[in-house]
C-alpha cells in the first residue's frame, strides 16, 4: 500500500461532504474524539470498544486504509465509531461547524507524514487554518494530543500550536514531554517505534478558554 499521498494534488483538493453526525452514530449526542490520520484504525477501535459513551471518528487520506478500518469496525459492530476518507484541510471545517456546541472534546494527530524536504512542508497535515477550525469548534475543556517519533516534525507542530495561543500545554510537572501514552490504546506506528526503541515525543494541549476564535 502506498505510504504517502500528496494532499495538494488536484484529486485531494476536491471537497467532500462528510455525512451528518446523526447518520454516523446511533447516539449522536455523545462527545466526539477525532483521530486525524487514523491509518489502520487500531487506536480508535480499542478506544471505542472501551468507552461506549463516546463517539469516535477516524479521518484518513489513504482510501484503502479507510476501507480496511471500516471492515474491522463493522465486524465488531461498533456503532460509536466511523472511519471516513477525506483531506481534513479541505473537508473537515464544514462538518465541525454542524456539531452541537462543545461536542468536539478531543483531537489526536499521531505520527503524521513528515514530508522532510522544506519545499514539501506545505503538505504536512497540521496548518494554522486546521488548528483554528479545531479551536473554533472545540469545547472549552477540549484536548489535542500530538505524538511523533520524529523530533523536527513534533517541534514544528508544537511551535505552531504554541504560537497560535488557541491551546495551552497541559501541565505535566517539570516534564517537557509526556513519558507515556495517556490513553488505553496505541497505533501500529507507536508499537513499531517502541519495538525499535525509538524515542516518542508526546504532548497534550487543552483549549484556551480565555481566547475567542472567530
Amino acid at each position: 500500500m502506498r505510504q504517502h499521498v500528496n494532499p495538494l494534488s488536484q484529486f485531494f483538493q476536491l471537497p467532500l461532504s462528510l455525512p451528518n453526525k446523526n447518520l454516523l452514530f446511533s447516539k449522536s449526542h455523545y462527545p466526539i474524539h477525532i483521530d486525524i490520520g487514523s491509518a489502520k484504525g487500531e487506536f480508535l477501535i480499542a478506544l471505542a470498544t472501551k468507552y461506549t459513551d463516546w463517539n469516535f471518528m477516524g479521518l484518513e487520506i489513504r482510501e484503502p486504509l479507510v476501507r480496511m478500518s471500516e471492515k474491522k469496525r463493522k465486524k465488531l459492530e461498533l456503532d460509536n465509531l466511523k472511519f471516513l476518507f477525506c483531506n481534513v484541510n479541505v473537508s473537515l471545517d464544514e462538518w465541525l461547524s454542524d456539531l452541537d456546541c462543545g461536542q468536539l472534546k478531543r483531537v489526536s494527530i499521531q505520527f503524521p507524514d513528515p514530508w522532510f524536504k522544506r519545499k514539501h512542508f506545505k503538505r504536512r497535515v497540521l496548518n494554522i487554518n486546521l488548528l483554528q477550525s479545531i479551536a473554533k469548534n472545540m469545547s472549552k475543556d477540549g484536548e489535542i494530543f500530538i505524538q511523533s517519533d520524529i523530533f523536527k516534525l513534533f517541534e514544528s507542530m508544537t511551535n505552531m500550536i504554541d504560537k497560535s495561543r488557541y491551546f495551552n500545554r497541559k501541565d505535566e510537572g517539570n516534564f517537557r514531554f509526556l513519558d507515556k501514552n495517556p490513553y488505553d490504546s496505541m497505533t501500529d506506528r507507536e508499537l513499531l517505534s517502541l519495538k525499535k526503541n525509538l524515542p516518542i515525543y508526546r504532548v497534550i494541549y487543552t483549549r484556551n478558554s480565555m481566547l475567542f476564535v472567530d
